[in-house]
């Protein structure tokens, strides 16, 4: 069975893993949802991920962070640009996520980062989530 939207996919595993309160969750590997686990973990989202390679296209776990009170850190996870219908942005229109207190993940031209590291590089690209 083939996937039409693997990213949207690994926003639920990290949603539906964090709501049960699973120390880590595993998905499909690709290099995008490596960069933007590379992005969740310098954000502080989560506490770290690995790439395990297998005889296929490898795995992607992702080890969750939860506060003192064991809740998950991450509140919300939002698909933005969809494969029926892509959102891009230049640098001017980015707008920061519940004032600042989210992220989101864009594909730009230099790779994967947070919105406010296009807004300082001055960059757009394609809207992937946004993430509070």
């Amino acid at each position: 069975m083939t996937m039409s939207d693997p990213i949207a996919d690994m926003l639920t595993r990290i949603r539906n893993g964090g709501r049960a309160r699973h120390p880590s969750v595993d998905m499909p590997g690709s290099n995008l949802k490596t960069a933007m686990a590379r992005v969740l973990k310098d954000e502080g989202f989560i506490r770290n991920y690995k790439f395990i390679k297998d005889n296929k296209q490898g795995i992607i776990r992702v080890y969750l962070k939860y506060d003192k009170n064991n809740q998950h850190i991450i509140y919300g996870l939002q698909r933005v640009s969809k494969p029926s219908r892509r959102v891009y942005v230049n640098s001017k229109e980015i707008r920061p996520v519940l004032k600042g207190l989210g992220v989101s993940i864009l594909s730009t031209s230099r790779g994967v980062m947070t919105d406010k590291q296009a807004r300082n590089e001055k960059v757009g690209g394609e809207i992937l989530c946004n993430i509070w």
